[in-house]
């Protein structure tokens, strides 16, 4: 009985606090777009309050709060965050061609994945107010579609930015970017133990991007 208080109190307290730092870097990257027109804040913005709404939704389950609309909001939530995130980075690369495709490829994924959760039923896949159940193979293939190729799309376009700038602070958010994209898809890998830590240090290197 301790364990189990003690593992509910740890993820009530970890999902407040990324939350409580998510929403005003969020609030911060959409003041950075409307300065500056910027397209890679736009979509980081709106990959961060996607990811704010991810994480409040975390919030609920910590409560154990569940039912079947949350539950397909969040993992929706979880798909998508990763793609705008990724739609983001792919904008410093400056190439239509490059961010037209993903853009392509992006809604075609995204339709399959909310294809998917219209269509399947998710029982109550929470383990220790932790979302780490047994997914429909529809949702699992479906969001993996949309998740691996944009985590792949963030890696690389980190790696050719970093090859083109010096500046710390893009890195620091690039970076950033990257781990709290990877945090969604170990969600959907099944691998909750190191969300919490990748969602923490993500935000943290957001923050320091942008500080």
């Amino acid at each position: 009985m301790t364990n189990l208080f003690s593992a509910e109190w740890f993820i009530e307290f970890s999902t407040i606090l990324i939350l409580v730092l998510t929403i005003p870097l969020a609030a911060l990257m959409t003041k950075k777009y409307m300065k500056l027109k910027n397209n890679s804040f736009l979509f980081w913005s709106i990959g961060l309050w996607l990811f704010a709404l991810g994480v409040l939704l975390e919030v609920v389950f910590a409560f154990n709060v569940y039912n079947q609309g949350l539950i397909k909001a969040y993992l929706m939530v979880v798909a998508l965050l990763v793609g705008f995130l990724a739609l983001g980075s792919m904008n410093l690369l400056k190439s239509k061609r490059v961010i037209k495709a993903y853009e392509a490829f992006f809604i075609a994924a995204s339709i399959f994945v909310a294809y998917s959760l219209a269509a399947s039923f998710i029982g109550n896949v929470l383990t220790n107010y932790v979302v780490f159940g047994v997914l429909p193979n529809l949702v699992v293939i479906s969001s993996a579609v949309l998740t691996f190729p944009a985590a792949i799309a963030l890696i690389w376009t980190a790696a050719l930015t970093y090859r083109k700038t010096s500046n710390k602070k893009m890195v620091s958010i690039i970076v950033g970017v990257i781990i709290v994209s990877i945090a969604g898809t170990l969600y959907i890998a099944h691998f909750p133990a190191f969300l919490y830590y990748s969602e923490f240090v993500g935000i943290l290197l957001l923050w320091l991007g942008f500080i």
